[in-house]
């Protein structure tokens, strides 16, 4: 996508003015309460361009603050809820606790299948799709398998569902949902959140099944495979039971 080859801060600043441009266009023909809601609506939905946790809350909040900053519209007090009720909408509050929304670069796992093969129509499951980019890096290593996508926020779930009609997707909670009919996982989380990643994978996934890992390690634990991916990151890969290293 052009907008996520944008150096910062030029995602930021062509979202807020797309903001105000629909802001300003849509006073004449609808409440002002209104224009702020679909104005506030486009920062949100653009704010999946940003790569950190700043950088998209700065994308979804910079409209209605610079809005509030020149008390540029005569607006009730509820309104200034409507920025909050729609960031929390696209990332609830669990997803928080979780990965923030890294896209996989589309290159990145090409040579994941020549190190962990799979057999035709197996199922591989990208815990935590938000829009997409994970599901189509592995439909380009893995174009015979079936491919499922786990996202808790349902307007993210909807974009990738959209964005990869070819694959399953789903809403649902990655930690809650049973990992055992996939042959693998795979995940860009957190540092913090691989242990936990790690202890579901060898409860609940069979022997031989991979977890898959992109940037973060398993602490504690011996990869089967590392793979460099374009761009100089890191893909890990683990096969059941896990190789843990003693103390």
């Amino acid at each position: 996508m052009l907008a996520l080859r944008m150096p910062w801060p030029l995602p930021a600043l062509v979202a807020w003015a797309c903001a105000w441009l629909i802001f300003v266009a849509l006073q004449r023909a609808v409440p002002p309460v209104a224009a702020l809601l679909v104005a506030c609506l486009l920062g949100t939905a653009a704010s999946v361009l940003g790569d950190s946790w700043w950088r998209r809350g700065l994308i979804a909040a910079g409209f209605p603050l610079s809005l509030a900053l020149l008390g540029a519209a005569s607006l009730p007090t509820w309104a200034w809820l409507v920025p909050l009720a729609l960031l929390l909408l696209v990332y609830p509050l669990n997803a928080w606790r979780d990965a923030p929304l890294f896209p996989t670069p589309h290159h990145a796992l090409q040579s994941l299948a020549s190190q962990a093969p799979l057999p035709l129509g197996a199922r591989v499951l990208d815990a935590g799709s938000g829009v997409g980019d994970g599901l189509k890096a592995l439909r380009h290593a893995y174009p015979a398998a079936q491919l499922e996508g786990i996202e808790w926020s349902w307007p993210l779930r909807l974009l990738c569902a959209l964005r990869c009609p070819w694959a399953q997707v789903r809403r649902a909670d990655m930690w809650a949902e049973d990992w055992s009919p996939y042959r693998m996982v795979y995940l860009f989380q957190r540092p913090e959140s691989m242990a936990r990643a790690a202890a579901k994978a060898q409860a609940e996934l069979a022997t031989g099944a991979w977890l898959v890992s992109l940037e973060f390690a398993v602490p504690g634990v011996l990869p089967c495979a590392q793979l460099r991916a374009p761009g100089g990151r890191v893909v890990w890969l683990y096969r059941m039971p896990l190789n843990r290293v003693e103390a």
